[in-house]
């Protein structure tokens, strides 16, 4: 594959519009990616129309519920992903994933679409191999650190792969970054947006802690986060705490009438406008799924980082790593997250806003908020060569068009 810094794609004006697959999904952190590529896609007039590019996704994932609201095309496809150990549902997972590969081919055979992309998770296995049988370009898209079992497998047929840290193990792999939605990209191009938060949210000048683990959330971060409020010793603060489903079903949210004076304590269930919120954001205590530090970066969001215990690969703790040692966050253990160190934790950097502004600036280097771009013009790149042979590397590739 030659270099992507060259213009041979034809204009816009006088081409036809790609037809695109985006396979992938079962979670937010593979399906909002996605949808960003969609968008892009869309936005460049490379798609004809948002019912032009086909997302497929998992019966059982939340791609159902992410997707038809965006206005792309949604097609989901059964079965469930292979457990990491070797049980009788496996089994019955073979079969299904044989149906669901059966159905992907007919799926891809009917559309002809020009390349598939694939990001990861169960849905992105069958719609891939489907992909590859049928001869049709594949890049992957990986959002995490350390790249996960099904990226891993397609990576092998991929033309290319997208990643969003330096150092990811996966053949032909350029740094993109993990493509955002566009109202995170938007909030954090915008100068003026996160002072228009703030007022909006009725911050003032206080220092503003944004706490949340997931839609059903994190009873280890809920229970450190209840605590070290009710034992509040330090100057004013507002803390937000995105209890999640889970907590609040169990009223975790009454515990807002033993905050102390000092806190201006504020437990939802659940945050729909989390760009907005995470942009007023002084600091963020959360879990560190790729979108989530994607997002963070991208906003240039100091954060407290809890990786989740027992995610595939560990890869939590990877991506966090990766912030942590650029400066732009903390990496606390679940297991460390107690009473007291969280407390001190928030005292401290509450009170202090030169390590919050160090912080924020290394963060803001990270970010990407033009990794949809990127990986577009990646995908670009991919079907101006195909038909050609697979690259064995692309160390000697030029960066992606217009990257510094």
């Amino acid at each position: 594959m030659s270099g992507l810094g060259d213009s041979r794609v034809a204009p816009l004006g006088s081409r036809a519009p790609i037809r695109v697959v985006i396979a992938g999904g079962g979670t937010a952190g593979h399906v909002l990616p996605g949808l960003a590529i969609a968008e892009e896609l869309v936005d460049r007039g490379l798609a004809a129309d948002r019912c032009s590019v086909l997302m497929v996704g998992s019966k059982r994932g939340i791609e159902s519920d992410l997707v038809p609201p965006a206005g792309f095309g949604l097609h989901l496809l059964p079965g469930r992903g292979i457990q990491r150990r070797l049980t009788l549902v496996n089994l019955l997972t073979g079969v299904s994933l044989l149906v669901a590969a059966t159905r992907a081919f007919f799926l891809l055979l009917r559309r002809r679409p020009d390349a598939v992309v694939v990001l990861g998770g169960y849905a992105s296995v069958p719609c891939g191999l489907a992909a590859v049988l049928l001869r049709i370009p594949i890049m992957v898209a990986e959002q995490n650190a350390i790249p996960g079992a099904a990226n891993r497998l397609l990576g092998r047929f991929a033309r290319a792969c997208a990643i969003s840290f330096e150092g990811t193990s996966l053949p032909r792999a350029v740094v993109t970054g993990n493509p955002v939605r566009p109202a995170v990209r938007r909030a954090g191009m915008d100068n003026g947006f996160r002072l228009e938060a703030r007022q909006n949210l009725g911050i003032g000048d206080r220092p503003f802690v944004v706490v949340f683990g997931g839609s059903l959330g994190s009873r280890q971060i809920n229970r450190a986060t209840t605590a070290a409020v009710e034992n509040w010793t330090g100057g004013p603060v507002v803390l937000q705490h995105v209890v999640g489903q889970r907590g609040w079903s169990v009223g975790l949210g009454e515990r807002a009438r033993s905050a102390p004076p000092a806190v201006d304590y504020r437990p939802v269930e659940y945050e729909k406008d989390m760009p907005t919120v995470l942009s007023a954001a002084d600091l963020v205590i959360c879990r560190a799924g790729a979108t989530t530090v994607a997002e963070l970066s991208v906003l240039a969001v100091p954060a407290v980082l809890v990786p989740l215990p027992g995610a595939p690969d560990d890869h939590q703790t990877a991506n966090a790593s990766r912030l942590a040692a650029a400066g732009a966050a903390l990496l606390v253990a679940d297991d460390d997250l107690e009473e007291v160190l969280l407390s001190g934790l928030l005292s401290d950097l509450v009170a202090d806003f030169s390590t919050l502004k160090t912080m924020s600036e290394a963060s803001r280097h990270l970010g990407r908020p033009d990794a949809a771009r990127r990986v577009v013009d990646l995908l670009l790149d991919v079907l101006a060569d195909r038909g050609k042979p697979l690259p064995v590397s692309i160390e000697d590739r030029r960066p992606v068009r217009g990257a510094s």
